[in-house]
């Protein structure tokens, strides 16, 4: 039996990673053209790289710790997410429509899930060369330094949110701009970023309608370490819940308790119900 990953691993597990991403991802920047899935999301050769070349570097080091990735199928995926025991959980290329657009908004996410919870995470943006950072309890961190939320002001017109409105019901939109709401809106279109960017105080408010276990499990162990306020609701649900599960789940956060309250409140879940 191989000891199991703990924090005192992160930096050798960025390492891996940014091997990855400069021989996988970097040199198909504007090159590479996606396909399309059953669901309609892209993949490249990127991705497949990725997930591939990450794959074998982990079971050479850690041969107990199964790993999910998105690129895989999904009656495996749920084989492996109810077999129990540690299991990483790898986004290979989050953003695939900005890498394959040329838009620089893409990073590699991983996570260590270990009794039904995450317990490390490592989010690399290789453009900008900031590899986030987290262990349960420990802190997150951007490329050693501590990441603290930050809110220019006590309400939600001082503050920048990041809303992914291509999932959330059409009719529900026009109410996010009501008076009483964020100063201004943004949208990455990499969910793993996005959960970190919230860490780092680069916005304040957060929701996205539709989030599958790769997309958030890693990023939000980051914003919840760096000591954000972050729920996950189920499709229709008023109320969060902390299940990790494979379908798609709706994501809303904020820098603090406060502003969570308030986003929360101006919201009104559940979005379709």
């Amino acid at each position: 039996m191989h000891q199991a990953p703990t924090a005192a691993d992160l930096d050798s597990l960025a390492a891996l990673l940014r091997e990855a991403a400069r021989t996988e991802i970097l040199p198909r920047f504007r090159t590479t053209t996606g396909s399309a899935k059953a669901d309609g999301s892209l993949v490249t050769a990127a991705d497949l790289g990725v997930q591939r070349r990450l794959t074998t570097a982990l079971a050479e080091r850690w041969p107990d710790v199964a790993l999910l990735g998105e690129e895989m199928d999904a009656a495996e995926q749920q084989r492996l997410l109810e077999a129990g025991g540690a299991l990483w959980c790898l986004d290979p290329l989050d953003g695939t429509s900005n890498f394959t657009c040329g838009f620089p908004g893409f990073c590699i996410s991983l996570a260590l899930i270990r009794q039904g919870r995450a317990e490390l995470a490592l989010i690399l943006d290789p453009l900008r060369e900031e590899c986030f950072t987290a262990a349960r309890g420990l802190g997150a961190h951007l490329d050693g330094a501590q990441l603290v939320p930050y809110a220019p002001g006590p309400t939600l017109g001082d503050c920048v949110a990041v809303v992914d409105f291509k999932r959330i019901p059409p009719a529900r939109v026009p109410a996010l701009f009501r008076q009483g709401g964020f100063r201004s809106q943004r949208n990455l279109g990499a969910v793993a970023l996005e959960w970190c960017w919230l860490a780092a105080g680069r916005f304040q408010l957060y929701l996205h309608g539709g989030q599958k276990l790769w997309d958030h499990v890693a990023g939000r162990l980051v914003a919840q370490e760096a000591g954000c306020t972050t729920a996950l609701f189920a499709p229709d649900a008023a109320t969060p819940g902390d299940t990790l599960a494979l379908g798609k789940q709706l994501a809303l956060a904020a820098a603090n308790a406060e502003l969570y309250a308030q986003w929360l409140d101006f919201v009104e879940l559940p979005m379709h119900g």
